[in-house]
């Protein structure tokens, strides 16, 4: 039995899901033809309170593309210096918009709006790019699964109305914040001018993300999903999929979440571990005192079929979900606690 906390990305769907997407009513999507992945579509912009939505292939596309509505060729985007937009995406702010990075040394991924003030720039000085767009992660991919306070992204967006910056959210594990929260999608729907949310992480589904803006900005996006490849035909087996986790997958977060806790804290009474984030959400992200080789670490538990990543700079992560289930829990809970290295 291997035990992959890799990531959360490794989930395949379970047979109820299978069975619900081999009911989909699919169509051409590039023609609005596809009627299960219009329904998810609709669901998920009704859900945030936004005028629209459009689904992807990846969430990385839906975020490129976002950064490619807000911005034009020689502007400037501010966000965390850790930001997936930015060190995760092959460079595509870049490539797709030639726009620059401003990026800024956050807390955990987490931003403020005090440093976005300070970081931004206008067009009233010709040697300095004039910033447009502000990009947030919630929750934080290299900041172990950290939750942006709310209250904070509220002041985030008082800047950018005061500058006539716009506001894109990248909520690939948007759905795990909001539980852990406890706070309602509509609360990020008024804040953000853009949102990209995940359907194949902590919700099960085999692919796809969805991005969600004003009904402009959404025919914009379909324009540009094309441009990019992103056209597709028959996508309802993978919307229904979408459909499924949205019903069945949300609230059980809170048990990959759980999980996660118990592992900090077996984490934090091992001597070779260093340090510990403190978990809110599915990810574990830790290092070693020094002596204490990551490879080792990982090697010792690949002989023991479990499966971690490293980060680099020593850091070591483990991400749960669906697929870890509690006999895998109970099974690495014990082979941590009786591991030397």
């Amino acid at each position: 039995m291997e035990i992959n906390l890799v990531s959360d990305t490794i989930t395949k769907p379970s047979p109820e899901m299978v069975d619900f997407m081999m009911k989909a009513r699919v169509g051409d999507d590039v023609y609005k033809l596809d009627e299960s992945t219009n329904e998810l579509e609709k669901t998920i912009a009704d859900l945030f309170g936004m005028e629209a939505a459009l689904f992807f292939p990846s969430g990385t596309m839906a975020n490129q593309v976002a950064i490619k509505l807000h911005t034009n060729s020689g502007e400037r985007l501010i966000c965390d210096k850790d930001s997936h937009v930015y060190a995760f995406e092959s460079g595509g702010p870049a490539f797709h918009s030639g726009v620059a990075c401003t990026l800024l040394p956050g807390n955990r991924g987490r931003i403020t709006a005090e440093q976005v003030q300070e970081a931004y720039t206008d067009d009233s000085n010709v040697h300095y790019a004039a910033t447009t767009l502000v990009c947030v992660e919630n929750t934080t991919n290299k900041g172990g699964g950290a939750c942006y306070d709310i209250n904070e992204l509220f002041k985030i967006k008082q800047v950018c109305l005061a500058t006539g910056m716009k506001f894109h959210l990248d909520g690939a594990r948007l759905w795990n914040a909001l539980v852990a929260k406890q706070l309602h999608p509509k609360q990020f729907g008024e804040l953000f001018d853009t949102i990209s949310v995940c359907l194949s992480k902590g919700l099960g589904a085999p692919m796809g993300s969805v991005l969600l803006g004003s009904k402009v900005d959404i025919q914009k996006a379909m324009r540009l999903r094309k441009l990019f490849g992103g056209g597709m035909r028959q996508t309802g087996f993978m919307a229904a999929a979408g459909l499924f986790a949205l019903k069945n997958n949300v609230s059980r977060l809170q048990r990959d979440h759980y999980r996660a806790k118990q592992l900090e804290l077996l984490l934090l009474k091992k001597s070779w571990v260093k340090h510990v984030e403190p978990v809110q959400t599915n990810i574990v992200v830790f290092n070693l005192k020094e002596g204490y080789s990551p490879t080792v670490l990982m090697e010792r538990l690949k002989n023991k079929n479990i499966l971690i990543s490293t980060m680099g700079n020593g850091l070591l992560r483990m991400v749960t979900h669906m697929d870890y289930r509690e006999v895998m829990h109970e099974y690495v809970m014990e082979t941590l606690t009786n591991l030397d290295i």
